[in-house]
């Protein structure tokens, strides 16, 4: 891992910006849920995970809160992950479909993983302020992350997340042009491209919001994109 990702991560893992999610994240870690009884709890905020020299970056909500916020890891040992990974791996980003723990032998190949909010929100709502002062950690990951062609955003809050993240480096006026939808394709100003994919929550994935083809094709469609330098050439909405 190189050293501005190293420091990155100690200094998200050590944060208490927001009282509402450190004293939710560690109410979450004491109380735990049956099931997980005998897990010692991450209870802390979630660093990012996967191939620094990524040419993918997958920007989703936040921890869930006996998922990531249980294992350490994003999308690790909830229905989310399960949903997740196995689509992944298939699609050559990961050695393997499955994310239990952090010792699981889990590796990720041109692909890293973040979200727009480090620590499990209750409801999975973060507010305004949260995601502010989430956004410094987000802003460094973007920049250190050199290599990223393609940004897969998980779900309105990770989209409007990257959206905002260009507005505060001055690339992005307006955010009208650019509407979320599932399966949306936007070459943004800075030469990157955006997908937007439903969250593959238990809400979407239950309810077939999200159907594992679906999800499939959009990360199917961020390989095809990543591979460059033709991407120029590639229709997009």
């Amino acid at each position: 891992m190189p050293a501005w990702l190293s420091q990155l991560n100690r200094e998200v893992i050590a944060c208490t910006r927001c009282p509402r999610l450190v004293e939710y994240r560690q109410k979450i870690a004491r109380e735990k849920r049956r099931a997980y009884v005998d897990w010692e709890y991450w209870g802390k905020p979630v660093p990012g995970f996967g191939d620094p020299e990524a040419r993918v970056l997958v920007l989703g909500l936040a921890p869930g809160a006996h998922g990531s916020n249980r294992t350490g890891r994003p999308f690790t040992g909830d229905a989310s992950g399960k949903f997740m990974y196995p689509i992944l791996y298939e699609a050559g980003f990961s050695n393997q479909p499955d994310a239990s723990r952090l010792d699981d032998g889990l590796e990720l190949r041109d692909l890293y993983i973040t979200a727009a909010v480090r620590c499990a929100p209750p409801d999975n709502k973060p507010l305004p302020a949260e995601l502010s002062n989430c956004s410094p950690y987000l802003d460094r990951e973007v920049e250190g992350l050199a290599k990223v062609r393609v940004v897969v955003a998980l779900g309105r809050i990770g989209f409007e997340a990257y959206l905002n993240y260009l507005k505060r480096r001055g690339l992005l006026t307006s955010k009208n042009p650019y509407p979320f939808r599932h399966g949306a394709s936007y070459r943004m100003p800075d030469g990157k491209i955006l997908l937007a994919s439903y969250h593959p929550s238990n809400q979407n994935t239950q309810t077939g919001k999200l159907t594992r083809r679906m999800f499939a094709d959009i990360f199917r469609n961020a390989a095809r994109l990543a591979e460059g330098p033709n991407v120029e050439k590639l229709p997009l909405s």
